[in-house]
């Protein structure tokens, strides 16, 4: 087989079965039997094996990838670089734990990070192995620099499952059902959602509304900025619908911090690493948060997450935090090699083909009753869908039968928040790769709709 053809055959999708195929259904079976039910599965994709934005299952068929993992094979599945910088690491050293001691790549990558945060000055660096650990280090961090104890969060917001990051998280009740009492001190506001604003302003008020509520309810009533450690905010929600606030709600919740000494905490774990475009989606406001948090897209698949910081606030002891796995040498390796390739056009092709997808789906709200919003920045897309456009009721089982419909056609999309469909494509895709998904997605919806 040509290398040519190889290519042809992995760029678009391509069904030989009835989904799922029998040996999709024979894992699936086994599956129920051995694996924890409290995973969040949408629909039977078993895969076997991943090229670029390509997907294979066990029975031969292959999916157009638009969900990247959860956002986390930036590169696409398999890029040859990361591979080569897998295998040539795994090769030499695969774990000595960076907890009790030295390498190099390590320092390599925390020198490289530094450069890219936000903001000027020196920073040091925290490695865990998951966007959860990446939060549960901000949060004792954020404590332990300021001597303060209470926390606040926004509603929609999802910060991971263990205990820390759970209490923060507010996306939905199923996430924290029966497990408290959880994390004391943690405090949650409305969030800017200009679309539905919780307070009930105008869309062009909703930024301004929520950061009154905020400073003259939260900080007044509940707890008193002196005892804040700090404010945690996506700057987009992802788990909570691809929410995008506006710039000005953002840079209103940096002014707070800087007015009252509080730290401000930016989870990036969904909407970092160029997937909007830019390094971080934080950059669209203009803000500098003191804690950055990253994960998912860092290591295109290997676990690794990273907490950033001012090294004036990270000056914590030996013995204060640490992680065996955290900062594993081949993930290291990994997130090196995605860098190079997110420098090297990767993280431009995320804003160029960004802006083509909006173009294509800007009358989408217009043609298709089910689209009330379309919205996002780069490859981050969320398209929320609604009963009725007035009072823009939300469409939750819509939103799965879409899901479910574009499985069927070969593509692969989730589902966040409610009624929210996300398109996170690796960052690999091109015009034709958008074209295709768009049409699968766009025939699924309208299946929907007849229905």
């Amino acid at each position: 087989m040509t290398k040519t053809s190889m290519t042809l055959e992995w760029k678009l999708p391509q069904l030989k079965t009835p989904l799922p195929g029998p040996e999709a259904q024979r894992i699936v079976k086994l599956d129920a039997r051995y694996i924890s039910p409290s995973y969040t599965r949408s629909y039977p994709l078993v895969a076997k094996r991943g090229r670029g934005a390509i997907v294979e299952d066990l029975d031969g068929n292959r999916f157009l990838d638009f969900a990247a993992g959860i956002a986390v094979v930036a590169t696409g599945h398999c890029h040859p670089e990361v591979v080569e910088a897998v295998q040539k690491q795994a090769a030499e050293l695969i774990h000595m734990s960076g907890t009790d001691f030295y390498y190099e790549n390590m320092v390599t990558l925390a020198e490289k990070l530094e450069a890219l945060a936000p903001g000027k000055g020196e920073k040091r660096v925290f490695y865990g192995n998951s966007g959860a650990e990446a939060i549960e280090a901000a949060m004792k961090l954020a404590r332990y620099a300021t001597g303060r104890k209470n926390f606040i969060a926004f509603h929609g917001c999802f910060h991971g499952r263990t205990y820390g990051a759970l209490s923060l998280t507010a996306s939905k009740t199923r996430q924290r059902d029966r497990f408290g009492p959880l994390v004391p001190g943690v405090f949650h506001a409305p969030f800017s959602y200009p679309y539905r604003c919780p307070l009930g302003a105008p869309p062009e008020k909703c930024g301004e509304a929520c950061l009154n509520y905020l400073e003259n309810v939260i900080l007044k009533t509940v707890t008193s900025p002196e005892e804040v450690a700090a404010i945690v905010v996506e700057p987009i929600q992802g788990e909570g619908g691809y929410v995008v606030p506006p710039p000005a709600f953002l840079q209103g919740l940096e002014r707070l911090c800087r007015q009252h000494g509080m730290l401000l905490v930016a989870d990036e774990v969904q909407s970092g690493m160029g997937r909007t475009g830019k390094w971080w989606a934080s950059e669209h406001a203009g803000i500098t948060p003191d804690i950055l948090c990253l994960a998912k897209g860092i290591a295109s698949g290997l676990p690794l997450g990273v907490c950033i910081a001012r090294a004036d606030l990270m000056n914590w002891p030996p013995g204060a935090h640490a992680s065996t796995f955290g900062g594993n040498p081949v993930a290291v390796a990994a997130a090196l090699a995605t860098i190079r390739l997110l420098e090297g056009g990767l993280m431009e092709n995320a804003r160029r083909l960004g802006d083509y997808i909006f173009g294509k789906l800007a009358d989408w709200p217009r043609r298709h009753r089910l689209v009330g919003e379309v919205r996002g920045r780069g490859l981050m897309i969320g398209l929320e869908l609604v009963k009725d456009k007035q009072t823009r009721e939300r469409a939750p089982k819509e939103r799965d039968a879409v899901v479910e419909a574009a499985f069927q056609r070969g593509l692969l999309i989730l589902g966040c928040g409610l009624n929210t469909i996300r398109l996170a494509p690796p960052l690999i895709i091109d015009q034709e790769q958008a074209d295709c998904a768009l049409g699968l997605l766009e025939d699924a919806l309208t299946e929907v709709e007849k229905r």
